[in-house]
């Protein structure tokens, strides 16, 4: 889907609490990067901004988070946070460098912690610690304000053991839990995740009343649907989504969940990001030639 590449659509504010909400596509990885802004004061978000990175060069590139930087120029808003939902294992999150640009606060939930202590033994490396990297750290139930909007935390486990969702008014950012509904859910085989953990999330999520927008985190396209699609209703996922709709039970999620993901490989960029992730985005520390240098283990997966 490279053709996609930064493809923007904007989500109107539906009235008051209500957020205006950019997605803007990174084709490399089917992420979708938003920005989420308060219609009546302009104060905005920025959420699951992805550094853009190469892993056959292991380069990386500032393309994609600078496009989200000027969107918000564009149309206006004035930022005041830098907003992650866990440490992304396909993607390199661009939160270490926004926060550079802009001088912003970033955050994620708190149990990035305990995701670190699993990573640490895997990458050896003891001093791995999310804490000196980030502003906040969300414990589930907590809120804040963006402007006039009221956005509330919520834990939704599954796809990791961290992982949290962000809901302002009638708009939820549901991360790597639920896909687009002809695609279903994320997958939960990642060291931490759990297939029942995340049907629960889900079941969460789906609680909300059935016009809230649901934002996911990635999109592959589906079958002839070729063009990225990462906006639907709680409603269209209950009527719809392939995995989690109406009249599915849990243990048949479950076994679908478990029975694809044994299918799956690693992302092709996972053990190059979770060690700049667990860092809010940071390269690894410069060595004595002035250069970082990535450590990736040999057969542990």
């Amino acid at each position: 889907m490279s053709d996609y590449q930064h493809l923007t659509r904007h989500s109107p504010s539906t009235g008051p609490g209500s957020p205006d909400v950019w997605g803007i596509y990174e084709s490399a990885t089917g992420s979708i990067q938003y920005v989420m802004a308060c219609p009546e004061t302009k104060k905005a978000a920025l959420i699951d901004v992805v550094l853009n990175f190469d892993p056959r060069s292991a380069r990386t590139s500032t393309e994609s988070a600078q496009k989200v930087l000027d969107l918000a120029k564009q149309q206006g808003l004035d930022l005041v946070r830098i907003l992650d939902t866990h440490p992304h294992a396909d993607h390199m999150m661009a939160a270490a460098w926004l926060k550079d640009q802009t001088g912003l606060p970033n955050a994620i939930g708190v149990r990035t912690k305990k995701i670190a202590e699993l990573w640490r033994a895997y990458y050896n490396m003891p001093d791995l610690d999310p804490a000196p990297y980030f502003d906040a750290f969300f414990e589930d139930g907590d809120s804040f304000k963006i402007g006039n909007l009221d956005v509330t935390v919520e834990l939704s486990t599954g796809h990791t053991l961290g992982s949290i969702s962000y809901f302002a008014g009638d708009a939820g950012f549901v991360h790597d839990t639920l896909m687009y509904p002809d695609s279903g859910s994320s997958r939960a085989d990642f060291p931490g995740g759990n297939a029942a953990e995340l049907w629960d999330s889900i079941q969460s999520i789906l609680s909300r009343p059935g016009d809230m927008r649901l934002f996911v985190g990635h999109d592959y396209g589906k079958g002839d649907r070729k063009k990225p699609a990462w906006e639907a209703s709680v409603a269209e996922h209950k009527e719809s989504n392939i995995h989690v709709k109406t009249g599915t039970d849990k243990q048949t999620f479950i076994k679908t969940r478990e029975d694809r993901d044994a299918t799956l490989a690693l992302p092709d960029r996972m053990l190059h990001a979770l060690q700049v992730n667990l860092r809010g985005g940071a390269l690894p520390p410069a060595e004595n030639d002035g250069n970082s240098y990535f450590k990736v283990p040999a057969n542990k997966f």
